[in-house]
């Protein structure tokens, strides 16, 4: 048994060396890439309006599964936060705010990944559907006021 742990030992040091070869420890990223409640991906996302561009980190629904749980039973969500549900093909996007406990803004998004629309300060808990204008491509859901308070509007820019 210990002859096989001394190779392992031995490689342990090599594992810590940083690309180029400095030996100090690699940087870790600035921010989790896992959201710690729903285990979902975070990414950067920027929305451009007129000259001001704002930065969010945001949850990434994929999924059919992650997709219609959403944000259901969250109670909270930072002011730079929200999720983002993109598409393979654009469509007519449709949402609703059951078992959801916060108001959000839901951002939809077309293909040329600019704002179409956005469902303001929806209701939570309802079942009322909200849609897109047109076929979109994603939708980004934010604290409800927020696209107001941050001055987004239809034809900003979306980039992620």
């Amino acid at each position: 048994m210990r002859m096989l742990l001394l190779p392992l030992l031995l490689l342990l040091p090599a594992c810590s060396q940083a690309a180029d070869g400095t030996g100090a420890p690699a940087t870790a990223p600035q921010q989790a890439s896992v959201h710690p409640v729903s285990g979902l991906q975070v990414i950067p996302l920027t929305v451009t309006a007129g000259d001001t561009t704002h930065e969010f980190r945001v949850e990434v629904a994929r999924t059919p599964q992650e997709q219609a749980r959403g944000l259901m039973f969250r109670t909270e969500m930072g002011p730079n936060e929200g999720m983002l549900f993109p598409y393979d093909q654009p469509r007519i996007l449709s949402f609703w705010m059951k078992n959801t406990v916060l108001s959000l803004d839901i951002v939809f998004i077309g293909p040329d990944r600019r704002v179409i629309n956005i469902a303001a300060e929806t209701v939570p808990y309802s079942e009322e559907s909200v849609l897109s204008d047109g076929p979109a491509i994603a939708a980004l859901e934010l604290n409800g006021g927020r696209a107001a308070e941050l001055g987004i509007v239809p034809g900003a820019q979306v980039d992620w």
